[in-house]
């Protein structure tokens, strides 16, 4: 059993699927790769990141979900992330690859407050990120959620990454009944952009459409996302005067 922050078992924190080790599980972690990553970010990364990261270096979490005391684009009390991005290069998803921290700011214009280290279901229209503004590029940051949706607007999301992790619930906790009768249980297919489904690891077929399958659900991560997006946009929507 692999214990991380003193009780948190890593053995039931990762989601294992294919998507995970192709884009965000990383190479194990060493002090050489933490330096030289932390060297091209100009920041150094929470202890607890590291600790976490030891263990796993990056992946898809079964707790995805963080409570929220201000509405965001994503929902009314909470917002949602898709993946932990590993202190690393050789993986899409991670701190320094190709979909890494530098690209956000770089090519979306997310502001350089930090290091952004989780996506969201929104394929780039919020992300999570360790918020330097207040204690200094050495200092422990904030978790805060950026929103490009609203301006890039930044919402605070936890004082510290532990508590941040310590913090992460199931989506069962913010899904009703009924948004579960009326969107999982009845959609039978999909439509997305498939440019848009490019960016989230999902391959759409011609024009867009993606049926709902019940061998999906069970092993396609990619697709658990797109319907947690849906569900999330109707939760909203009922909640809009």
């Amino acid at each position: 059993m692999c214990i991380v922050f003193g009780n948190v078992d890593v053995a039931r924190f990762w989601e294992y699927s294919e998507y995970a080790q192709e884009n965000y599980v990383g190479e194990q972690l060493t002090d050489d790769i933490r330096v030289s990553i932390e060297s091209e970010l100009g920041y150094r990364l929470p202890d607890a990141y590291v600790e976490l990261m030891r263990h796993q270096n990056g992946g898809l979490p079964l707790r995805t979900q963080h409570r929220t005391t201000e509405p965001t684009s994503w929902a009314e009390d909470h917002v949602a992330i898709t993946g932990l991005y590993g202190i690393g290069r050789n993986r899409p998803y991670s701190l320094c690859g190709s979909m890494g921290s530098r690209f956000w700011i770089e090519e979306w214009e997310y502001p350089e407050i930090g290091v952004y280290f989780a996506d969201c279901p929104s394929a780039g229209h919020d992300m999570l990120c360790l918020d330097y503004r207040e204690c200094g590029p050495s200092g422990e940051p904030e978790v805060v959620h950026v929103d490009q949706e609203s301006d890039y607007k930044i919402t605070p999301v936890a004082d510290t990454f532990e508590s941040f992790i310590r913090g992460l619930e199931r989506d069962e906790a913010f899904t009703s009944i009924e948004d579960e009768e009326t969107i999982d249980d009845k959609v039978l297919s999909i439509w997305m952009d498939p440019e848009c489904g490019k960016t989230m690891g999902i391959e759409s077929p011609e024009g867009g459409a993606r049926k709902k399958k019940a061998e999906q659900e069970k092993s396609a991560t990619p697709t658990k996302h797109v319907l947690q997006t849906l569900k999330n946009a109707f939760r909203r929507r009922k909640k809009t005067p």
